[in-house]
């Protein structure tokens, strides 16, 4: 069975740092597309960031390029997302999600899901 399980949210102050890491044990990961969403708190599900299974082709939401990285170890079957210059804004319980091919912006399009993390960023 399929499970990814984020780790990494926590508390911070604005402007600070977190990296949220997704592990995907039982997955045929490096076929995957992985993908970060958040969701706000009255709030619809938003893609953040997505990459390719080979880790040569990226999105970035437009709100988050520039302070957000996303990387992949697939020796590791493991996403990550560097946040850095967080603001009160990226407040949300972080998902990850995974896909067969290309990365999509659409939450539908993701077969896989975790339970998330949750972000609060203090101003």
């Amino acid at each position: 069975q399929v499970q990814l399980v984020e780790s990494g949210g926590g508390l911070v102050q604005a402007g600070g740092s977190l990296r949220l890491s997704c592990a995907a044990p039982g997955l045929t990961f490096s076929r995957y597309a992985m993908a970060w969403f958040r969701q706000a708190s009255g709030k619809e599900r938003e893609f953040v960031a997505g990459i390719r299974w080979s880790g040569d082709n990226i999105l970035y939401a437009d709100s988050v390029k520039g302070r957000f990285t996303i990387s992949r170890d697939n020796a590791k079957n493991t996403v990550y997302l560097r946040m850095d210059s967080l603001k009160s804004e990226d407040t949300a319980l972080y998902f990850c999600a995974a896909r067969p091919g290309m990365e999509v912006v659409v939450a539908p399009a993701y077969d896989y899901w975790g339970q998330g993390t949750q972000v609060t960023v203090s101003s």
